[in-house]
C-alpha cells in the first residue's frame, strides 16, 4: 500500500496546475471520458482511463496522450461489479502509488419510454450509472481519507434536474447522483475533522457537473428532430463541447479549489437555470 501521506498544496505554474496528481477517469477513452483525460494529462496529471471493452480505443487514447508528452494507462473492468471497481482502484493505486481524483464518467443508456421498459432495463442503467459511481467512489474515498487529500467528480447530466421523455431509467440514475455527491461530501469532511487533517493541505472534495447536449458520437442515437428541438431550448443554441465538460474537472480537480465540496455544476449552454 502507498504512503498515505497527503500531498503538499500546488500552485498552477506553466500549465502544469495537476503535476504529480493521479486520475482515474471511467469511461475514459471516449466522448467526455475522453476529452477530460487528455485535458488533466496536459495539465499535468497522470491519467488512468478506464474503460469496458473497446481495447483498440483505448490504445488510440494512451497513445495520443504519450505522444502529447503526457503519462497514461489503461485499466479494463466492469463498472456495474463492485468488486472489479475494488480491483481497479487497487491496480491504480498499486501502479502509480496513490490516487487523488476520481472522475466518475462512464455511463449508458436504454431509451424506452416507462410503458416500454422492463425491469432488467432498469435495473442495468440503475446499476451502471448509479452503484457504479458508488462502487468506484466507495475503495477511493476511504484511500483519500487516510491520504488525507483527494478529489471525486460525478457526471451527472442536465437529464436529472429537469427529466426527459424515454429516459426514466437514466434520468432516476442521474438525479441520485446529486444525493451520493452531497452525502460523499459531508462524510469526507467529518472524516478528516475526526482525524485532525480538515484544516490541513487541500482537503477531500466531491462536487458533481450536469453536462447539457454534448457533441459526441452518443449524439448519432437521438432523431434529428428531437436534437433540433433541445438546440432551440438551450439558450446558447449549440451543442456542448467534450473539452468545455473537461476544463471544469479540471478546475474543481485542482489543489486550490479545496474549498468548493457538495456541489452540483451546470454545464449545459443555459438549458436549466
Amino acid at each position: 500500500m502507498a504512503t498515505t501521506t497527503a500531498p503538499e498544496p500546488q500552485t498552477a505554474t506553466g500549465g502544469k496546475s495537476l503535476k504529480g496528481r493521479v486520475a482515474l477517469v471511467t469511461g475514459g477513452t471516449r466522448g467526455i471520458g475522453a476529452a477530460i483525460c487528455q485535458h488533466l494529462a496536459g495539465e499535468g496529471a497522470v491519467v488512468a482511463a478506464g474503460f469496458a471493452g473497446n481495447q483498440t480505443t483505448a490504445d488510440a487514447l494512451k497513445e495520443s496522450i504519450e505522444a502529447a508528452g503526457g503519462t497514461a494507462s489503461l485499466h479494463k473492468g466492469d463498472i456495474g461489479d463492485a468488486d472489479d471497481c475494488q480491483r481497479v482502484v487497487g491496480d491504480v493505486i498499486k501502479e502509480h502509488g496513490k490516487l487523488d481524483i476520481l472522475v466518475n464518467n462512464a455511463g449508458i443508456t436504454i431509451d424506452k419510454p416507462v410503458w416500454s421498459l422492463k425491469a432488467p432495463e432498469w435495473d442495468k442503467v440503475i446499476q451502471t450509472n448509479l452503484s457504479g459511481a458508488f462502487y468506484m467512489s466507495k475503495p477511493a474515498i476511504q484511500f483519500m481519507i487516510a491520504q488525507g487529500s483527494g478529489r471525486i467528480i460525478n457526471m451527472s447530466s442536465v437529464s436529472g434536474e429537469i427529466g426527459n421523455i424515454g429516459q426514466v431509467n437514466y434520468t432516476a440514475a442521474k438525479a441520485g447522483m446529486f444525493a451520493l455527491t452531497k452525502t460523499l461530501a459531508r462524510e469526507a469532511c467529518l472524516a478528516l475533522r475526526v482525524a485532525g487533517k480538515l484544516e490541513k493541505g487541500i482537503g477531500v472534495t466531491v462536487n458533481c457537473i450536469t453536462p447539457g447536449l454534448i457533441e459526441t458520437d452518443m449524439v448519432v442515437t437521438i432523431p434529428p428532430y428531437l436534437l433540433a428541438e433541445i438546440i432551440e431550448r438551450t439558450p446558447m443554441h449549440r451543442m456542448g463541447q467534450p473539452e468545455e465538460i473537461a476544463r471544469v474537472v479540471s478546475f474543481l480537480a485542482n489543489d486550490a479549489s479545496g474549498w468548493i465540496t457538495g456541489q452540483v455544476w451546470g454545464v449545459n449552454g443555459g438549458l436549466d437555470m
